[in-house]
């Protein structure tokens, strides 16, 4: 038995395939062991506590009008069409039997939690249950003024008992306002200038330090995700134990030694992956999308993760294909009467589309090829990383936003556009990040509905930035001054 693992599309093999003299599946004892496989590892890696508890999410399918939607230009997607959304739309089977005009999903990871962003809440589902069971009493992150990332740490750590120290960028703002105002609310918040924060590790250390005092203590969250990973099982069988201890202690951690732990701005590591991928796992049950149904996922991207970790997700829950082939050519020479079994292991059937905000093409891939890097030294068996070394090109395409512009940027009339958009769906957009996927998500429909082949569903990822609406009417004051009526 020969075992191979090829990329999410193995074009060469396929072809090589079409012309055997044999080719069948075939049900072989090795498909149940690379299946258990399958079981297995997921099983292992999912098995863990997570800070949501659960992975469910509300899918909305957005409508668009047909004739004005062929109006349209490519230098104007924001214009020219309207919106009916289905709050209850049909899924999973009936989805790949229904013949829809032209229309994409949304994911409402916006609407998880009332006062933290979707995308913040995946990176932290996996992270925070990892800080529990360190037992820390105290969290330091730092971000911009109006920084979603603190605010979720904020918002997230008082929930749990946790005090949370941010460490902001720029001059404190006269009335705080968004996510400036929560993580206040929420946290405790000091501001520094940008030639301090651009030494962002030697300004967190200095402050965890501060927090600390004398007698505590201060450790990166990196440095716990290697004996984190490797005592998963044990953790997890004393994790009750662990957090009730955590929570009892916090209501006295005045008195007590401060156990200090560092988080990086973003929350862009490894662990900020898990989340992602757990949503990968519900997407893709049979009553969702399944694991059949062509997508093209649109996501919104800072620092990437978030695109990323769908990406990775898909290659985890892909499936296997077995072939029996008796006679074959290879390299001009026939192998005859001999068996051969061969595994195709195949991603979702998935595209990630990553619309770039925050950084260039270079930065971004220099980011996935990080987290891939990290996601196969702390979680990978063997067949995944050989899957990965195969995929890891083609597991998030990089897309300029339709309008491009310096990021935090906003362009004359896209405040009317949200609006618009508000008024028509029922679904609040900022256009800073989520307008830029909505707009990508309008021109692949634009590209389905010219095309006469192509049956992938379109969807986007709603991750959020309900809150960023106020920080910005208070930074953009005259755009927000035409909608008064």
């Amino acid at each position: 038995m020969k075992l191979h693992h090829l990329s999410r599309y193995p074009a060469n093999l396929i072809m090589k395939l079409e012309f055997c003299s044999r080719v069948a599946p075939i049900k072989y004892q090795g498909i149940s062991r690379l299946k258990q496989w399958d079981r297995t590892f997921m099983s292992e890696f999912l098995d863990r506590r997570w800070a949501l508890a659960s992975p469910d999410t509300k899918i909305h399918q957005v409508k668009l009008n047909i004739d004005e939607l062929q109006q349209l230009t490519e230098e104007n997607e924001t214009c020219g069409y309207s919106f009916l959304n289905d709050t209850r739309p049909s899924l999973g089977y009936e989805m790949m039997k229904e013949r829809q005009g032209p229309s994409f999903y949304v994911v409402r990871d916006d609407l998880l939690h009332p006062l933290v962003n979707g995308n913040k809440a995946r990176k932290l589902d996996g992270l925070l249950p990892l800080v529990e069971d360190y037992c820390v009493t105290d969290v330091v992150t730092c971000g911009g003024c109006q920084s979603a990332h603190a605010a979720a740490v904020a918002v997230s750590c008082a929930e749990r008992g946790l005090a949370s120290h941010l460490v902001l960028h720029g001059e404190q703002p006269d009335i705080p306002t968004g996510y400036n105002l929560i993580t206040t609310m929420y946290g405790n918040a000091i501001y520094v200038p940008r030639s301090l924060y651009a030494k962002r590790e030697e300004m967190l250390s200095g402050h965890a330090d501060f927090v600390a005092g004398s007698t505590g203590s201060v450790i990166w969250f990196s440095d716990i995700l290697n004996e984190s990973c490797t005592t998963q099982k044990s953790m997890a069988a004393n994790s009750v134990q662990i957090y009730s201890k955590c929570v009892i202690s916090g209501s006295i951690a005045e008195n007590r030694q401060r156990k200090v732990i560092i988080i990086n701005e973003g929350a862009g590591d490894f662990a900020g992956l898990l989340g992602f991928i757990r949503l990968v796992e519900y997407l893709s049950q049979d009553h969702i999308f399944g694991k059949e149904q062509p997508l093209k996922i649109v996501v919104d991207c800072g620092t990437g993760t978030t695109a990323v970790g769908l990406g990775l997700g898909a290659i985890c829950f892909g499936c296997a294909s077995v072939y029996n082939m008796t006679s074959i050519y290879t390299e001009g020479v026939e192998l005859q009467n001999m068996l051969m079994v061969i595994f195709l292991y195949v991603s979702l059937p998935w595209e990630i589309t990553g619309v770039m905000l925050a950084d260039t093409i270079e930065g971004y891939r220099k980011q996935k090829k990080r987290l891939i890097s990290d996601f196969k030294r702390f979680c990978c068996s063997q067949e995944m990383d050989q899957s990965l070394n195969g995929d890891s090109d083609s597991i998030v395409h990089w897309v300029d936003r339709t309008n491009p512009r310096k990021f935090g940027n906003v362009l004359k009339g896209e405040i009317e556009t949200c609006q618009k958009i508000a008024q028509q769906s029922g679904i609040l957009l900022d256009p800073v990040y989520t307008l830029a996927a909505w707009e990508h998500a309008i021109c692949l429909c634009r590209r389905k509905a010219s095309s006469s082949k192509g049956d992938a569903k379109v969807v986007m990822l709603h991750t959020g930035g309900t809150l960023g609406m106020f920080g910005l009417a208070q930074r953009y004051k005259s755009s927000f001054y035409t909608l008064k009526k």
